[in-house]
């Protein structure tokens, strides 16, 4: 799935959060987005997604024009072609680790336990599908989101700060795991990250400023 930004404006009231954002991503590839803090990171990965409204410009999911489409319509497409994966995880207490992941099929109506524990074994948590998140690692409950965020092989996943609570080892395991099962599925990826070991790892790296985004070269 390609994901076309063109020349995207978003404001609160009179403040400017962003302006003039355009961005191609391919299908397959994997691009991080980097910033300071509210320069608006996430309310553009929220509009990748049709979550956020904006001002003016367009976001096209493989040629859709996504400011044309009702919120029914913005639903399905995520249920179908998008995935997510935030800071905070995000995964539901009363519910197992299985059953987290499950999640994206059950919206879709379908049910595949073998895809729901092989997705957990390609992430490295095999054997914990009946765990409460309760009984994991920050870490491990990243990676349960990982396999909730892949489990319906969506074409597109959206990732925000995925790494940002945890310790440098933990997160390097969480980018393997992201990054290993996106290329797997041929997906699309967005990183937005503060992290620089993991921006360096997408195969382009972009600076959101006040004015739009430009190609990142890391002077240090």
């Amino acid at each position: 799935m390609s994901l076309v930004i063109k020349h995207l404006s978003k404001h609160y009231g009179t403040v400017p959060v962003f302006r003039h954002v355009s961005l191609h991503v391919a299908p397959g590839e994997f691009v991080a987005i980097i910033g300071e803090s509210g320069v608006g990171k996430s309310t553009l990965l929220n509009c990748m997604a049709g979550l956020d409204s904006w001002d003016s410009g367009s976001v096209l999911l493989d040629q859709l024009d996504l400011s044309t489409q009702s919120d029914d319509q913005l639903a399905r497409l995520r249920r179908e072609k998008t995935g997510f994966v935030f800071q905070a995880f995000h995964v539901l207490p009363h519910l197992s680790v299985a059953q987290n992941v499950a999640l994206p099929l059950m919206l879709l109506g379908q049910h595949d336990d073998a895809r729901v524990h092989a997705m957990l074994t390609e992430v490295g948590l095999h054997g914990l599908g009946e765990r409460l998140p309760q009984q994991l690692s920050g870490g491990q409950l990243q990676r349960v989101a990982i396999a909730r965020a892949l489990v319906h092989r969506p074409m597109l996943l959206l990732a925000d700060e995925p790494t940002g609570n945890l310790d440098p080892r933990t997160a390097e395991k969480v980018m393997d795991a992201l990054i290993n099962q996106t290329r797997a599925h041929g997906a699309a990826m967005v990183l937005v990250t503060h992290s620089k070991t993991a921006a360096a790892r997408a195969d382009r790296t972009l600076l959101l400023t006040a004015d739009g985004l430009v190609d990142h070269f890391d002077q240090d």
